[in-house]
């Protein structure tokens, strides 16, 4: 967890601000009392549908397993509907009314609830794609554990969005599946540390009874599918299987038990249920089905389960990752039979049951004779399923959830105590040292900056380049009057860096030279794409901002001259500087087409390219993070929102949050390594850590602070700068503020003390941008605004 997101006051504690804190007011926080009240959110009993079952068993099971807990219920109403809930449902909510959700917030922020436990399903909650339940957990201070009975491989993107804060707002997710857990990591980035993986509860439902008989069923070889009908279940395949099945065995009866699903009968009616009697009618079997048209209670259910020989689930839906009803039947013991959606593939793993392609009744029917000719197989694959589904029984699985609950608290305790003491150092004034050039001065000769030093000491042998001469290009421009005698010094200085510039164009090629040794020899004829990329962004931004008519002019020669061959430039950070130089030019010259138009182009590229590379767990522009990362979404971030493009501006914000949230380590921001950087799939380096890479964060979270608003992005950029400070891993400065000059990084347990070029102009270029911000009131927020409004309830 990041710095910059213990910052933001909506993360504190939980989701909602705590009380604004005297700087030095920091005490240590209590340790926690025992796990006392739990409040769990979804629907409820008598309202029918799976997740209200499941809400209502878990704290049955909850109050039965611990009875020294409290636990009760908000239950989720459906429009138009009203239920008599027992006496566990202490509050009620309105689906369709967001107001309704806030209420319901409010009611357990007053309370002493120490973990709210959700049960999570799209169509449940009102608002697209469920969106209303977030105006509840966002203003929420206690932990929230999450219970997903749905992730989707493809979520539409209501849905993505909904699921994306979710799981960032919950402090601990539950899945019911392998495939689950699978899913949050790949498709939302979660981590699976925050993954915990507990079973569907199932009853304890005997193995062997006489309930056949009880029911009617004595003398018949029971088939059984139970639950909520909808039309993908597909039970028309198993009544299309029983004419082959009932020439061999023609005492079998298949049993469908279950009420019509609301929302289907509400649409549609019965007319599912009616399709299926006219089948079996036609087919000639209509005396072997018997629909149990009714939502049965816990008791009968079991009752049927311990009379069936057979259970089926026909399912439609492959991506199916939890199934209430094949718990049930798998955890009692029963021989199953299903269709290979995922949580089946996963529950009748290891011979716990058959699995039959989907749409195929012919298999459905070779699969049921099968069993029913062979008792014994029949019966071991049942002990196999008996001994499986033990892990699955209530009171397993209610302790779970207690395990799971207590670690929520631990988590989200650790998490406010860190928060705090972020706030608490947030309050306190931001000191940015002074701009000091006296290392630059020390880098720079007659011809232009030299690349490298030796600790703070010149190092000749490596000469100059157009990086380095083009950065210090673009420093001198935004370079704050740094006072006294160091403003005419800063004048000459960018005189002799825009020299070397111009020196550096060959027209010919209409390209600039890199890299010049120190005899004052170029050693190329055309320099990299990059370097040739940041000579334009300085040239734009000096022509957007220069004061005297000279230099701005010359810029301006050079930088439409660099602009003939960068269509035909194929790197992306090319593209980037180009787009952060063509935004400095058209601050003079706005409305130049032929500008414009470029921008465009290469703005467009870049969001293609994050479009075709990026994945909901990797939401980037390239196949890996290298250097200069955050430079990809600033110019995405500033092209899109001058030219009024949202996708690229949504585009941005993605990529420059996901960036945020992998440059953290330890609670302190941590750019990613240059010895061997992140590979998509590989392993992350953690070090060495450059200069460069707080530099560029710094510049594209001010931006986005700039452009969409949210508080958060100066809390990232700060945290970025800090870490020139020693607000880093190894509690080292990387900034020397003897010398104005800036180490070169941050190795394994020791710092690179060599002052180089990029370096210091790194951190100077940061310090100007960090001090432009708090003049404009970037690190004002709103939000902070209201904290002495705000109260916490007491851990």
């Amino acid at each position: 967890m990041s710095l910059p997101t213990l910052l933001n006051p909506l993360f504190l504690v939980g989701r909602a601000p705590v009380a604004a804190l005297e700087p030095g007011s920091l005490a240590a926080l209590a340790p926690l009392a025992p796990l006392g009240t739990i409040a769990l959110l979804g629907n409820h009993t008598p309202r029918q549908c799976g997740i209200a079952t499941f809400t209502a068993d878990l704290g049955e099971a909850l109050r039965t397993e611990r009875p020294d807990l409290e636990c009760y219920a908000l239950a989720v109403n459906e429009p138009g509907a009203r239920h008599a809930y027992p006496d566990e449902v202490r509050f009620e909510i309105a689906e369709s009314d967001p107001s309704s959700f806030r209420r319901a917030a409010d009611y357990l922020n007053a309370g002493s609830v120490d973990v709210l436990s959700l049960q999570h399903e799209y169509g449940i909650f009102g608002g697209k794609a469920g969106a209303h339940v977030l105006e509840l957990l966002r203003v929420l201070r206690l932990p929230i554990v999450t219970t997903l009975h749905t992730v989707l491989a493809e979520p539409d993107p209501a849905q993505r969005r909904v699921m994306d804060e979710l799981t960032r707002i919950s402090d601990r997710l539950v899945v019911m599946s392998e495939h689950g857990a699978t899913l949050l990591r790949q498709v939302h980035g979660v981590s699976d540390d925050s993954i915990d993986r507990i079973p569907h509860g199932i009853p304890d439902v005997p193995f062997e009874s006489d309930a056949k008989e009880r029911l009617g069923f004595g003398g018949k070889a029971l088939i059984l599918t139970f639950g909520l009908l909808s039309p993908d279940k597909g039970i028309e395949l198993v009544i299309d299987a029983l004419p082959a099945i009932l020439a061999v065995h023609p005492e079998v009866v298949y049993a469908v038990v279950g009420a019509t699903h609301p929302h289907v009968k509400e649409h549609h009616g019965e007319t599912y249920r009616h399709m299926l009697q006219a089948r079996a009618r036609l087919l000639g079997v209509g005396a072997s089905v018997v629909f149990h048209n009714r939502f049965v209670s816990a008791a009968e259910l079991g009752e049927f389960l311990s009379a069936a020989d057979i259970y089926v689930t026909p399912y439609l839906k492959p991506e199916q990752i939890t199934s209430g009803t094949l718990a049930y039947a798998v955890g009692s013991g029963r021989a199953v039979i299903s269709t290979p959606y995922w949580y089946a593939r996963e529950l009748l793993a290891e011979g716990r049951g058959i699995l039959v392609p989907a749409r195929d009744a012919p298999a459905i029917a070779r699969e049921v004779i099968g069993l029913l000719d062979d008792d014994e197989g029949r019966m071991a694959m049942r002990q196999r399923a008996a001994a499986y589904g033990q892990a699955m029984r209530w009171p397993a699985v209610a302790r779970a959830y207690v395990e799971s609950f207590g670690r929520a608290r631990t988590e989200h305790a650790a998490r406010r105590r860190q928060g705090l003491r972020a706030l608490e150092l947030a309050a306190q004034p931001l000191a940015l040292p002074a701009p000091k050039i006296d290392h630059l001065r020390r880098l720079t000769d007659d011809t232009g900056m030299l690349q490298h030093a030796v600790f703070a000491l010149p190092r000749y042998q490596d000469g100059y380049c157009l990086d380095d001469n083009a950065r210090a290009l673009l420093l001198t421009v935004e370079l704050a009057d740094p006072g006294g005698d160091d403003a005419q010094a800063v004048r000459a200085l960018g005189d002799r860096y825009l020299a070397f510039t111009a020196h550096a164009w060959n027209p010919e090629r209409r390209r600039f030279r890199n890299m010049m040794s120190h005899a004052r020899a170029w050693t190329e004829e055309v320099g990299a794409e990059d370097s040739h990329g940041r000579a334009v962004w300085a040239l734009g931004c000096l022509v957007g901002r220069g004061r005297d008519p000279g230099r701005p002019s010359l810029a301006r020669e050079l930088f439409l001259g660099g602009l003939d061959e960068v269509p035909r430039f194929t790197s992306p950070r090319a593209w980037a500087s180009v787009l952060l130089g063509i935004d400095g030019y058209l601050r003079a010259f706005a409305g130049e087409r032929a500008v414009e138009a470029l921008r465009a182009l290469l703005a467009g590229r870049l969001l293609a390219l994050f479009d075709h590379v990026s994945t909901p767990a990797w939401p980037w522009f390239e196949a890996s993070l290298t250097y200069d990362n955050a430079r990809l979404p600033q110019a995405l971030l500033v092209s899109g929102a001058r030219m009024g493009e949202p996708a690229m501006v949504e585009a941005a914000r993605r990529s420059l949050s996901w960036l945020c949230e992998q440059q953290q380590a330890d609670g302190y921001f941590a750019p990613i390594g240059s010895e061997g950087f992140y590979p998509r799939g590989g392993l992350r380096a953690a070090f060495d850590q450059q200069p460069i890479e707080a530099s560029a964060t710094v510049a594209a979270c001010l931006e986005a602070r700039r452009c969409l608003g949210e508080r958060r992005w100066w809390d990232e950029a700060r945290a970025a700068f800090d870490w020139f400070l020693g607000h880093n891993q190894l509690q080292r400065s990387v900034y020397d503020p003897q010398s104005g000059g800036c180490r070169d990084g941050l190795h394994q347990g020791r710092v690179n003390l060599n002052q180089g070029a990029e370096s210091t102009l790194s951190f100077l270029l940061a310090l100007c941008d960090m001090r432009a911000a708090l003049h404009a009131g970037l690190d004002i927020a709103d939000d902070l605004h209201g904290l002495a409004r705000q109260t916490e309830q007491p851990s």
